[in-house]
């Protein structure tokens, strides 16, 4: 994995990975820094689509945070190369296809997931523990939002 400099001098990408991982990124904590992290250390340049606010209203869900504030702080972020919009669950394919995906990373409170186990026949799958003792649905009970 990662790019490489050939024996005349030039350039190759040859072995260049994308990793495309999806979310909302809500209440930006250490939990999805770590997540963000293990994504991008499967590959050489990460991808995140985030939630816009209207698929997070068509999942009857609502963030603290509007989707241009979590965009900007996903932007920020090291591991993070760049931040497109997730509109639907059918754009997955597509999102794979455009971008030249070759893994597909999730939590692994979505393993066996109808939602991304067709993914598989695409690109690689790959489901990722969350941090234990924190969740954003945990920081909003904290918060009493």
């Amino acid at each position: 994995m990662g790019n490489s400099f050939c024996s005349d001098g030039s350039f190759t990408t040859a072995s260049f990975t994308r990793v495309l991982t999806y979310g909302t990124f809500d209440l930006l904590h250490y939990g999805h820094i770590r997540l963000l992290q293990r994504a991008a250390s499967l590959g050489d340049y990460l991808v995140v689509a985030l939630s816009t606010d209207e698929f997070n209203a068509s999942k009857g869900k609502t963030s603290f945070y509007p989707y241009d504030v979590r965009k900007e702080m996903l932007q920020s972020i090291r591991f993070v190369d760049l931040v497109i919009p997730e509109r639907s669950w059918e754009q997955k394919i597509s999102d794979v296809k455009d971008f030249d995906i070759d893994i597909v990373v999730m939590g692994g409170d979505w393993a066996g997931s109808d939602r991304f186990e067709y993914l598989r026949d695409y690109c690689e799958l790959v489901y990722l523990d969350r941090t234990p003792g924190i969740s954003t649905t945990q920081v909003k009970k904290n918060l009493n939002v």
